[in-house]
């Protein structure tokens, strides 16, 4: 099971000619469980209340020494602050983390200043107000928070990206193999008290078609190969 990371990871690895496997051919999409929107997060400390004025801090103040946390070298977080960092050239420094978790408890102490990931992992949080959201990665406003600007209103199209979490199994995994668990995901997800609970962390049930977790993956690979070649995304 992935999710955005994948692509992102896996192109990285590419780049620096060492990768573990074919992003582009090992591997048979069965089905994408869920969409979960991306939302780039901050400390309740930083003076700012969406992305573009936190990048507007950053311009008028160079003596600020700003961090930014992901879940690991080649992750979304990473690849969206690096990618952040070419646009409009301000820096952060990049603190990479094993996992959601610790990234957001550095979050809401305080000793992190941005971070991002899925929303699952960060509703709950950004509705007690233990961080801010200062933007989300879709193409539309998500309606769990419908006040939070998308990275495009406010000039980062760049940064745009769908989020979700899909099954992949062997290129050559026998095609009825493909088809029964796909039909056991969809219907997984699908279950009336799972989709409830989905939705109460921000996710959105798909079980969709093995075909389109295959072009979610090659559309992403494709949009962010270009991306992490000029960043030159490192993913040690």
């Amino acid at each position: 099971m992935h999710n955005i990371t994948f692509p992102m990871a896996s192109v990285a690895a590419q780049v620096q000619n060492r990768p573990m496997y074919n992003i582009d051919g090992d591997f048979a999409g069965v089905s994408i469980a869920v969409f979960v929107p991306l939302v780039i997060t901050a400390s309740t400390q930083v003076p700012a209340n969406d992305l573009r004025q936190v990048v507007e801090l950053l311009k008028k103040d160079k003596s600020l020494k700003y961090t930014y946390g992901s879940t690991g070298p080649g992750s979304f977080m990473h690849v969206m602050g690096e990618a952040l960092s070419k646009q409009t050239g301000v820096e952060m420094t990049h603190i990479p983390f094993k996992g959601a978790a610790p990234l957001k408890q550095e979050l809401i102490a305080g000793r992190l200043h941005v971070g991002g990931d899925q929303l699952s992992s960060s509703l709950a949080d950004i509705k007690a107000g233990k961080i801010k959201a200062l933007a989300t990665n879709a193409s539309k406003r998500i309606s769990d928070l419908p006040d939070v600007p998308t990275v495009r209103e406010q000039g980062f199209p760049i940064l745009e990206a769908d989020g979700w979490n899909g099954v992949f199994a062997p290129a050559k995994t026998p095609r009825p193999v493909i088809d029964r668990l796909q039909k056991e995901i969809a219907a997984a997800v699908r279950h009336p008290e799972t989709e409830k609970r989905l939705r109460e962390i921000g996710a959105e049930p798909v079980g969709s078609s093995p075909a389109e977790q295959d072009a979610i993956l090659k559309r992403q690979v494709d949009q962010f190969r270009p991306v992490i070649k000029e960043m030159r995304i490192e993913n040690n």
